[in-house]
């Protein structure tokens, strides 16, 4: 089959090379998807998981890539609630070959169904963002109606749903960005919005949680207005700073069947748009992740023709 590869940790970007890679083997519980259209996190080059397998051992070269969308064509010993032929989409394990890929084996509980009206490129965008925002607001922060949410990066991939989430929830929602973001972020669903190269985001008061995804100055400054008994989460790094009687916290997505369906049936009502900027083919992959697009939204690889 068709993939894009990497053999070697410290080549990034210009490491990635497309070849022939064998056709992957079912496990148990698993499936064989045929990918339609994929996307990746730019940093998952750095991270040991992209390298190893679960015991530590050295599985180069490497197929990048945690998000697809595709349709079922295998299935594995005792794989149930999925069917050959369904339209599915999902996060892919860590430690295993991703989804840069004709074919990919993954576990069938990672996966949820994807209805048919909802194209593959917006289903595949939606894993890592989707399951991102809806675990850091609600699972971890446990934002609540009536509380204020600082989001910073409010226009990226995260930031986006996480405005769209917490505003739904009833939150109010302060979004910081770029000064080019600010009408968009604005029409998700922010009530206010502050440019972080012109403006100083602790004019925006107290919040009862910031959810941080940029990390650094950014999440410094955003830690002093979490108000006490408050969270700060962040997936960008770990916090140095801890809100008085609050929490601060870092987290890993994990995968979510159930969150998955309901995620994309939102996307299916109307309720939440996922922001897809640049649609790349296969043979397309390495450029795209060596270069940040310049459109808003999530880099989808498109695998199947």
């Amino acid at each position: 089959m068709r993939a894009v590869i990497a053999r070697e940790r410290d080549a990034g970007a210009g490491g990635l090379t497309p070849a022939e890679m064998p056709y992957p083997h079912a496990a148990e519980n698993d499936v064989i998807v045929r990918v339609h259209a994929a996307g990746f996190t730019r940093g998952e080059l750095d991270w040991p998981a992209t390298w190893t397998d679960r015991a530590g051992r050295d599985r180069t070269p490497t197929i990048p890539g945690h998000e697809m969308s595709g349709v079922v064509v295998e299935l594995g010993y005792g794989t149930t609630g999925l069917t050959v032929g369904q339209r599915v989409f999902g996060l892919t394990d860590w430690a295993r070959n991703g989804s840069l890929a004709e074919f990919i084996a993954v576990e069938a509980r990672n996966l949820a169904p994807v209805p048919a009206d909802v194209d593959h490129t917006v289903a595949a965008a939606l894993p890592i963002s989707g399951l991102t925002a809806w675990q850091g607001l609600f699972d971890h922060a446990r934002l609540t109606t009536g509380q204020t949410v600082l989001i910073s990066g409010a226009a990226g991939a995260v930031g986006s749903i996480a405005v769209q989430l917490a505003r739904e929830a009833g939150a109010v929602v302060v979004a910081t960005g770029r000064a080019r973001d600010r009408e968009l972020v604005l029409g998700l669903g922010a009530q206010s919005f502050f440019d972080l190269d012109a403006e100083d985001v602790r004019d925006a008061g107290e919040v009862d949680v910031v959810f941080d995804v940029i990390g650094g100055e950014v999440l410094a400054r955003s830690a002093e207005l979490v108000r006490p008994g408050g969270t700060l989460v962040s997936v960008a790094m770990p916090p140095d700073v801890r809100p008085k009687d609050g929490r601060a916290l870092f987290f890993v997505v994990e995968p979510d069947r159930a969150r998955l369906a309901d995620l994309v049936q939102r996307v299916r009502d109307g309720r939440l748009s996922v922001l897809v900027g640049e649609v790349r083919p296969l043979a397309e992959a390495a450029d795209a992740y060596a270069r940040k697009s310049a459109a808003p939204g999530r880099t989808i690889i498109k695998v199947a023709p």
